[in-house]
Parts: C-alpha cells; sequence; structure tokens
C-alpha cells in the first residue's frame, strides 16, 4: 500500500506519518529529508524544485515493490505532483490512499508553525506568511482528510487508521 500524507507545513504530517510507520512496520519517505539531502551534496540549493519529489516517487516505486507498505509524506501541493503519486502506486501494483492533513483552527496552526524547531539540520523552516502565500491547489478528486486541530498526535493517529481501516 501507498500512503500519501501531504498538507501545508505545521499540519503535523511529520509526526503522524512516524508515528503511523511504527505502527504499522511502513518506509516513511519524508521529502524534506531528500530535498536536504540534495542540498547537502552540494548539487542544489532550497527551493530545490522537482528533484526531491523525482528521488521520492523512485523510492517509493522501489520499496512497494518490495512488498512493503510506503508513507510517503510531502506537501504535495500541485494536482501533477499528486497525480505522479497514484502513478507511482499504479506501476507498483499497490493500492494508493490519498490523506490530507489540515489544521482547520488557524492559531493553532500557526503555534505550530511559529513554535516548532527544525529537526533536518540546515532544513529552512517557513513563517507563517510564507505558509500563508505558499501555492496549494484545491482536491480534485476523493481523498481522505485527518484534521489534527485540538487532537493529540495519538487521537489523530487513532482516526488515521480508522480511516485507513486498519487495526
Amino acid at each position: 500500500m501507498l500512503i500519501v500524507l501531504c498538507g501545508l507545513p505545521g499540519t503535523g504530517k511529520t509526526t503522524l506519518a512516524r508515528l503511523l510507520a511504527g505502527r504499522i512496520g511502513a518506509v516513511h519517505l519524508r521529502i524534506d529529508t531528500i530535498e536536504q539531502a540534495i542540498v547537502r551534496s552540494g548539487l542544489a540549493r532550497h527551493p530545490v524544485g522537482p528533484a526531491g519529489y523525482i528521488v521520492g516517487y523512485a523510492l517509493a516505486e522501489e520499496h512497494l515493490r518490495q512488498g512493503l507498505t510506503v508513507i510517503a509524506e510531502s506537501v504535495n501541493p500541485l494536482a501533477v505532483t499528486r497525480d505522479a503519486w497514484r502513478d507511482v502506486g499504479s506501476a507498483a501494483g499497490a493500492v494508493t490512499v490519498e490523506v490530507e492533513v489540515v489544521c482547520s483552527d488557524a492559531a493553532e496552526h500557526r503555534h505550530r508553525v511559529t513554535a516548532r524547531s527544525v529537526d533536518i539540520p540546515g532544513l529552512p523552516l517557513p513563517d507563517w506568511h510564507q505558509v500563508l502565500a505558499r501555492a496549494y491547489e484545491p482536491w480534485e478528486r476523493e481523498h481522505l482528510v485527518i484534521d489534527t486541530a485540538g487532537r493529540s498526535p495519538h487521537e489523530s493517529l487513532a482516526g488515521l487508521m480508522r480511516q485507513l481501516d486498519i487495526r
């Protein structure tokens, strides 16, 4: 199975992806980690552009072909990137589930964005104004939505697992 977790920065994607990966024994592919590795290599500077996603697609397909469940985590703001993840799952013969992580409480979301710390050395984090200004195309197909506002990470995980029908 390919679980594509996406949403704006500060919604709780990484926390949720890590918890879910640990719970179900899945591979967690974080585009931020891939992009920062590309930057550290000296091949690019931020913003990296499509390179991180392209590497992520290749890694996801390889892991899926090995029979592993993959959680691909990124902002994934464009229809073209969303379509690409679905194509990866299809090429590997895997079920693909798209999950948008949101934080519907603007004050809580802003606090998360402004209070968080970098967990990948050298990764630039966006400020609140950059999050608000970020291009993020609306979804035009069915997908799951997890609202993390007012919920602990474990409560959000439980809600996601219910929606994924994972016990």
